[in-house]
Parts: structure tokens; C-alpha cells; sequence
């Protein structure tokens, strides 16, 4: 999977939050100042040349949409993040969270027995 920029994952956000769309839906959702629709409009573009997004025809131009989930896309983040910063290991990042009281023990233990079901 291709990486996003900052503006495009930025972009996709809203995407996923809206579904299908035009850029100026997109422009909408931002607080002032806004983008201008072009700089959207270009984002879009871009996403839609790396496989993130897809369209149809709607009047004069085009609605567009997410081709991935939000859900996906974290997943394949998660995997790049695990590799590079804890050695593509996931056991490494679980002991990470739990010395930074960020899992508890009781949860953990708690989703074992969900898995032993």
C-alpha cells in the first residue's frame, strides 16, 4: 500500500466520515480557514491515482469514495508502525503498552479467555 501524505490522509479522514462525496463536501467539513477546492480537488485526485479512492459521474463532475476502509488502512499503518519502531514485533508492542499503563494486566487476561472460547 502506497503511503498518504499528511493533506491526503487528512483527505481520506474525511472521506470515510462523509462516504461518497465531492470536494467541496469535503472542503465543507473543514473549520476556517478552509482549504481551497482545488487543493481538495488535487488531494482526491491524487488518492484516487494511488488506489484509495474512486468515482463516478455526477452532473458536470465527479463523487467520489473510499475503495478502503478506515479500519484497513489503520491495519496496514499498525504494520509498518510495529516494524519499524518495535522490530516487527507485535509481542514487543503489547509489553509496551502494558509498562505504560496503557493495557492492564486484567485486560489481558480478560482477552485470553476470550480467545481460549
Amino acid at each position: 500500500m502506497q503511503k498518504l501524505t499528511a493533506k491526503e490522509e487528512e483527505v481520506m479522514e474525511l472521506m470515510w466520515k462523509l462516504g461518497e462525496c465531492a470536494p467541496k463536501d469535503i472542503v465543507a467539513q473543514y473549520d476556517e480557514p478552509r482549504p481551497h477546492v482545488n487543493t481538495v480537488a488535487t488531494a482526491v485526485q491524487s488518492l484516487e491515482r494511488k488506489g484509495f479512492v474512486g468515482h463516478r459521474p455526477y452532473g458536470r463532475g465527479y463523487i467520489y469514495y473510499p475503495l478502503l476502509t478506515q479500519e484497513d488502512y489503520g491495519r496496514s499503518k499498525l504494520g509498518g508502525f510495529v516494524d519499524r519502531y518495535f522490530k516487527n514485533s507485535y509481542m514487543k508492542l503489547v509489553q509496551t503498552l502494558v509498562r505504560e499503563e496503557k493495557v492492564t494486566e486484567q485486560e489481558l487476561l480478560d482477552y485470553l479467555e476470550e480467545l481460549k472460547k
